[in-house]
């Protein structure tokens, strides 16, 4: 268990390692006046990353995958598809109502859907829902591509209507919240549950249907969002956040501590209880089983709180800042700066390491970390880039997503099947805690710069999610791509050879 422990603890350390660097690095150059608590609190917060982390991808090797695994072969096993089928249903509503990201945005919209509780409950029904529809593929054993085609086509057909109707802000916010509800806590375990329920059902292309629940997963609360939208009606306004340091940093830690652990147990004993009930009724797991599980439960909820209260107390008011600084510096700088902090933020992403290491396990090499991870990289970091050249010359986040989408749908005709569905994968995957409390603050501070009147926020800062969210879907399906075509040329080379040996063969002869 020690040596999981520091191995889970080393890896968090070169992943949260790049990004506190860049930032202590900025406090050296003229562009950027960190107060010496700034720094002081960032590395501390950043000190607590890395054990949080390394907490947090132990908990999930332990006890969130296999809780998952276990419930999605359990259930499977069971041959009752309306068990299956309700179960799901009731796990996708649940674990999304308590997801305390999706609080925060009905609180910031609630001016225009209002009751909150009702965004709450359709995004919830729209988890639950489509969470439905991947087991389903699953079972079924239908394409991801085909479907994720048709949705993505509804998408914006409804997004013509909200334009027509004039809720045009409300789109950027409805294509975050996919990547909202796709927590720390959800991801590993819906992941595992796909593995459980494929490799149970078993057939040619197992490994392939393992993946795409997320994907799914994040289409749902886009749709219900935008179907809100369609009759929101009033002011949308959102109270920008006060995003200094603290006077009293140890009241503030406090405060945030208090308010992170209630979060995290409400959503965490969700999920937990969940599986007990499910373990009781049909599993029925040796206790040995249990007692590790509940271990790993441990770890996972003590790496979340660590994780959620450094992000908050060190990270936000840093991101923001930053933004904020070089925007009124030098805008030409923000695209730059964009591109460098999304290479290297999505590498502390937890849920990332997860998604990353069942690929690896479940392709027995074929997708390996490495190239995933730069894959991932290089989708984030374009697409902060492009986010803040958005700010700068203020257009609609749709002349992004719409070639965007059409890329990456049409990429899925030309690459195998398996790189399509860990690319849709990721993208809810890369939008995580960190960019919403890291890269969200950096384009809020650019917005706020640019504009002092902050009406640009909603439109502008926010899609940043939605933006990170979409590109590692053309990253990765080049990846594939790429292995395409390295077969291809391996295949011409290999028939050369055998026609030059042949013909060597037919002179000898001769």
């Amino acid at each position: 268990m020690n040596k999981q422990f520091l191995l889970k603890v080393k890896e968090a350390l070169v992943s949260v390692m790049p990004v506190t660097l860049i930032v202590i690095l900025l406090n050296f150059t003229p562009l950027i006046n960190f107060s010496s608590k700034e720094i002081i609190v960032f590395i501390i917060s950043s000190v607590l990353l890395i054990l949080g982390i390394g907490l947090f991808n132990l908990g999930a090797d332990l006890a969130m995958t296999p809780m998952g695994e276990y419930v999605g072969s359990g259930l499977t096993k069971s041959k009752n598809i309306l068990i299956l089928v309700v179960v799901c249903f009731a796990l996708g509503l649940l674990i999304t109502i308590a997801e305390p990201d999706l609080t925060v945005l009905a609180d910031q919209v609630s001016s225009v859907i209002n009751p909150s509780m009702l965004l709450i409950l359709s995004v919830g029904l729209g988890v639950a829902i489509f969470l439905v529809i991947a087991i389903l593929k699953i079972v079924f054993k239908r394409q991801l591509a085909s479907i994720l085609m048709f949705f993505y086509m509804l998408l914006f057909a409804l997004c013509c209507l909200i334009i027509v109707v004039g809720n045009e802000e409300l789109i950027a916010l409805s294509f975050d919240s996919g990547g909202v509800t796709t927590g720390p806590i959800t991801v590993p375990f819906i992941m595992a549950l796909g593995v459980g329920v494929a490799s149970t059902i078993g057939g040619k292309r197992a490994n392939e249907n393992s993946f795409g629940l997320i994907a799914l997963c994040s289409v749902g609360p886009i749709l219900a969002v935008m179907i809100l939208a369609l009759t929101a009606k009033g002011d949308l306004s959102y109270p920008i956040p006060d995003y200094s340091i603290a006077d009293n940093v140890f009241l503030e830690f406090f405060h945030s501590l208090l308010s992170v652990t209630k979060d995290v147990t409400i959503a965490l004993g969700m999920i937990v209880a969940f599986f007990m009930i499910i373990n009781f009724i049909f599993l029925k797991l040796p206790k040995k089983k249990l007692i590790q599980i509940i271990i790993g439960v441990l770890f996972t909820y003590a790496g979340l709180i660590i994780f959620l209260t450094s992000v908050h107390i060190g990270f936000m008011p840093i991101g923001y800042k930053i933004g904020n600084s070089l925007a009124n510096t030098n805008k030409v700088l923000l695209p730059i700066a964009g591109f460098i902090l999304g290479l290297v933020v999505v590498l502390a992403e937890p849920a990332v390491h997860v998604l990353n290491k069942q690929v690896e396990e479940i392709t027995s090499g074929g997708v390996s970390k490495k190239s995933m991870l730069i894959a991932l990289s290089i989708g984030v970091g374009i697409s902060i880039c492009l986010s803040m050249i958005r700010i700068v010359f203020n257009f609609s986040v749709l002349y992004y997503l719409i070639p965007g989408y059409f890329i990456s749908l049409g990429l899925s005709f030309f690459v195998p099947r398996m790189y399509t569905a860990i690319a849709f994968d990721s993208g809810g995957v890369a939008s995580g805690p960190l960019t919403s409390t890291f890269i969200l603050p950096f384009a809020i501070g650019a917005c706020m710069a640019i504009d002092p009147t902050g009406n640009q926020v909603l439109t502008n800062g926010f899609g940043i999610v939605a933006m990170v969210a979409m590109t590692p879907l053309i990253t990765i399906q080049l990846l594939g791509f790429r292995s395409v075509m390295s077969k291809m040329v391996k295949e011409k080379i290999a028939m050369r050879r055998i026609l030059v040996e042949d013909d060597d063969t037919i002179i000898e002869f001769m």
